[in-house]
């Protein structure tokens, strides 16, 4: 499982820097379509949820690993 969320996260961030770069084409375009600016938040979003998944994996392991019965 673990290694099933990192492998997202790294598809998230690719994802993530596509619609941004896509963003910054729209956005330099004669007419600019706003809404354009909104499409990296979901990317963003799950990037953010998949990273603080990462960043606590360590200390769950730990606190698993303490509260098992020896």
């Amino acid at each position: 499982m673990d290694a099933r969320i990192r492998q997202l996260h790294r598809w998230f961030s690719v994802a993530f820097t596509v619609t941004v770069v896509v963003t910054f084409v729209a956005l330099a375009q004669k007419d600019p379509i706003v809404w354009v600016s909104y499409v990296p938040l979901l990317p963003l979003a799950l990037l953010l949820i998949s990273g603080l998944y990462l960043f606590a994996l360590p200390y769950l392991r730990r606190r698993r690993a303490a509260a098992r019965p020896r």
